[in-house]
């Protein structure tokens, strides 16, 4: 039950006081999402991608705590109701809810089909509501607020004066046990990697840091987890998942304009497409081909693409990349100042029940089914550290001020760097005690 003295401006307040960002990936500053009204809050504990198991782990373990957190965010917005969006065969996370007091009565649960992207937040929105949220708008705007469970479980440690200092994190991939650990903010990753028993050689494999289609690749395990890192997976080098994911190249160039039949299957499966946004992929390859960004269709299809890969690691059956190209439209339309123009009513396709994607489909088309394994929290053997690197910026919006200096000693919580004064961000915590022994980009702290 949430206490009486919580008013309208708390929440927002004490998720900024907290440095809570959007764990779900984007690490939108929780406290401006917070601050508007809604009807309807949705938690998303959904996990979108396949091999990530952090959320259904949270879940499992912290039902109680992300209600908590739930509960405190619907009286602040006024919402009429709470609704967690969660996968029907998480079944012991359904069942830690519907165990809660509260369940039926304070909030209820949406149990949705595995189908990817189900866990972008406009199919969930869809999903639960049946509203579109309109190109160039917000959830806000058809009266939704989404949050993901982890960032409501950090809602429920700011209540209690926790800010975040740690992060849930699936290692997983090409390991020989995928675990899911709790792991100090600015940890590298080759330390998360030893802690656990994976012997990474950077000569022969690569990492993805988040999911398999959405996730960035990289062979630097080096690079700290921050606030939105949600998994870190191992590939072979061979694999042919990390082909796809390469950047766009000059022979990509050639592909399209020689084997781009312009068949539209990669439109007619795109997920933001079913909603009736106007996402059209088959166009942007058309005007990637030719050069001209005036074949791309509609310029509000361009900004809606959500980059979920679909059309890229599913739909096209010559290996193309249009999810890739699409990316690059968006940020040449962004670099030349052209803007979406809201547009609020969307009429969904008759078909969409009929065109989504399971996601064990997706799994065998990427081939990882191999890897596609559960990943269970591990609590006995704690990632230890004697040095952190925290990056200033974990989140969208500017770089946060650091308010330490070398030499400084800090504690786990307190506060490291500041909002920039009028800019969007997020604060920023020691993850463990030591000595500030750097500030700069990344925030050295070495324990004593």
């Amino acid at each position: 039950m949430v206490h009486e003295s919580i008013t309208n401006n708390d929440i927002a307040a004490v998720a900024r006081e907290a440095g809570i960002v959007g764990a779900g990936g984007a690490g939108f500053p929780a406290h401006v999402k917070f601050n508007t009204k809604a009807d309807v809050l949705i938690a998303n504990g959904v996990e979108c991608e396949p091999l990530l198991c952090t959320d259904r782990e949270l879940m499992r373990l912290h039902a109680n705590r992300i209600v908590k957190g739930l509960l405190a965010v619907k009286h602040h917005l006024g919402a009429e109701s709470a609704v967690v969006g969660i996968k029907a065969h998480y079944e012991e996370a359904c069942s830690a809810f519907e165990a809660l007091p509260e369940y039926n009565r304070n909030f209820t649960i949406q149990k949705v089909g595995g189908i990817y992207p189900i866990g972008d937040e406009q199919q969930l929105i869809y999903e639960i509501t049946g509203r579109v949220v309109p190109t160039g708008g917000l959830p806000f705007d058809v009266g939704v607020v989404v949050s993901n469970v982890n960032t409501l479980f950090n809602v429920a440690n700011a209540l209690e004066g926790r800010p975040v200092t740690d992060r849930y994190v699936t290692i997983g991939g090409c390991v020989d046990e995928p675990v899911t650990k709790i792991v100090p903010i600015g940890v590298s990753i080759a330390n998360v990697l030893v802690s656990v028993g994976v012997r990474f050689d950077a000569a022969t494999h690569s990492l993805i840091i988040g999911g398999p289609c959405m996730g960035l690749v990289t062979k630097d395990d080096s690079l700290p987890i921050t606030k939105t890192t949600g998994g870190v997976l191992v590939f072979p080098d061979d694999h042919p998942l990390l082909k796809s994911k390469k950047d766009i190249i000059s022979s990509d160039l050639m592909l399209a304009r020689a084997v781009c039949c312009n068949c539209s299957m990669c439109t007619q499966l795109c997920p933001r497409n079913m909603l009736g946004l106007k996402v059209e992929p088959h166009k942007a390859m058309r005007a990637f081909a030719y050069e001209n960004i005036d074949l791309a269709g509609s310029t509000n299809g361009v900004f809606s693409c959500c980059e979920c890969g679909v059309c890229t690691y599913f739909s096209c059956n010559f290996g193309l990349k249009p999810s890739l190209i699409m990316k690059r439209l968006k940020a040449e339309m962004t670099e030349s100042g052209i803007k979406p123009n809201k547009e609020v009513f969307t009429t969904p396709s008759p078909s969409i029940e009929n065109s989504r994607l399971p996601v064990n489909r997706l799994v065998a088309r990427l081939g990882i089914k191999a890897y596609d394994r559960n990943a269970p929290i591990d609590l006995e053997k704690p990632v230890i550290t004697d040095r952190v690197f925290i990056p200033v910026k974990m989140h969208i919006g500017a770089p946060s001020v650091p308010v330490v200096k070398t030499g400084d000693i800090v504690r786990k919580g307190d506060l490291l760097a500041e909002i920039k004064e009028g800019a969007l961000g997020a604060r920023i915590h020691s993850s463990i005690d030591g000595r500030v022994t750097g500030v700069g980009d990344e925030i050295e702290i070495v324990k004593q």
